[in-house]
């Protein structure tokens, strides 16, 4: 039985990598083919930045358990560190893709330092509590950015905080400049690296969730109580998935900044965190390949349904209402369960009777 139950897994999570990878593969030949419209062809870096932040989003509230609202935040961190790093390295390397490379994992790691910084202390704290937490350090990511100069001239980079005191030199060049955000970037970002990054990120998560670590992690998830009784560390496992996600949301960060000339702070705020969130209640708590289909989804419908994008918003927030009172009603919590037992149990008996 357990080892039908690691086959199942391992299935599963190859079923995942292969609709990933096809969908790479069947983009790149509409591509090559000129099947594909340049809005469509826009889109496919945001919605490889998106899936790898509903995933990333989906470690701490699916697996862990935890409701974090501040994950544009990590995001926000990564972006804007990646940008000075990528800004910076361009004036000395020539590969647009290692310069991608290198400004990832940088946004990756402050992404994590953040999440560091800010899981010790909050993660202590759980449910509505944690929420606001979360939420609140992502306004002070998007408040710090606003007030945030950098530069580079011929001494390095420079930065100054709220009021701009630079004085580049001869050849100098403003990163970020403020409120105004970054301006005049190279957009060096490929669908190619959003592909790869999604797969790096999905191999992660799966064996991380799949080792001794993850199944720690979920022991407190189900219950915290029973699991420290036996000695597993709640500070310790919680924080590991928390900086895990927040180093992925750093570098999808990057792969989004990225992908346009001019980036503000103000595109990583509350709305942004509670769209990711969007996307990994409507894929499924826990589930991956729910969280890439949502993301993918609902990220390119709005610009294909114009007239939709103006009330998404107001969409996503009554269907996350609509999802809260469902699974917090025992009665109908209960028949939603009844109904999909049932369709497991026809879908079986069908896999049997073709048997």
């Amino acid at each position: 039985m357990k080892q039908a139950k690691m086959n199942r897994t391992t299935r599963s999570n190859l079923i995942t990598y292969l609709m990933v990878i096809a969908f790479f593969v069947i983009f790149q030949i509409l591509i090559a083919t000129g099947n594909v419209s340049s809005l469509l062809k826009g889109q496919l870096v945001p919605i490889c930045a998106y899936v790898v932040m509903a995933i990333s989003l989906n470690l701490v509230v699916g697996v862990s358990g935890e409701l974090s609202l501040g994950h544009a935040g990590f995001m926000s961190a990564g972006a804007f560190s990646g940008i000075v790093a990528a800004g910076y390295l361009q004036t000395m390397m020539e590969s647009e893709t290692l310069v991608l490379l290198i400004a990832m994992i940088i946004g990756g790691i402050v992404a994590a330092a953040a999440g560091v910084i800010v899981g010790v202390p909050i993660l202590r704290l759980s449910g509505d509590y944690l929420a606001i937490v979360t939420l609140a350090f992502g306004q002070i990511i998007k408040s710090i950015v606003e007030n945030l100069y950098v530069g580079y001239d011929a001494n390095g980079l420079q930065f100054s905080m709220v009021k701009n005191t630079l004085e580049l030199g001869e050849g100098g060049k403003m990163l970020i400049t403020g409120p105004m955000g970054a301006n005049g970037m190279a957009t060096i970002s490929t669908f190619t690296m959003g592909f790869v990054l999604i797969m790096v990120c999905l191999f992660v998560i799966f064996n991380l969730v799949n080792s001794k670590s993850g199944r720690a992690i979920m022991a407190l998830r189900d219950n915290k109580i029973a699991a420290q009784s036996v000695g597993i560390s709640s500070s310790k496992y919680k924080l590991l998935a928390f900086v895990v996600s927040a180093a992925m949301a750093g570098m999808a960060g990057v792969l989004f900044a990225l992908n346009f000339t001019t980036v503000v702070a103000s595109k990583f705020d509350f709305n942004t965190s509670i769209l990711i969130l969007v996307f990994v209640v409507l894929g499924g708590l826990g589930n991956m390949r729910g969280s890439i289909i949502a993301a993918a989804l609902l990220t390119v419908l709005p610009e294909l349904l114009r007239s939709f994008a103006d009330y998404r918003m107001l969409v996503y927030a009554i269907f996350l209402i609509l999802m809260m009172l469902a699974t917090n009603n025992p009665k109908l919590k209960g028949f939603l369960q009844s109904i999909s037992a049932k369709i497991k149990g026809a879908v079986g008996k069908g896999g049997e009777a073709n048997g």
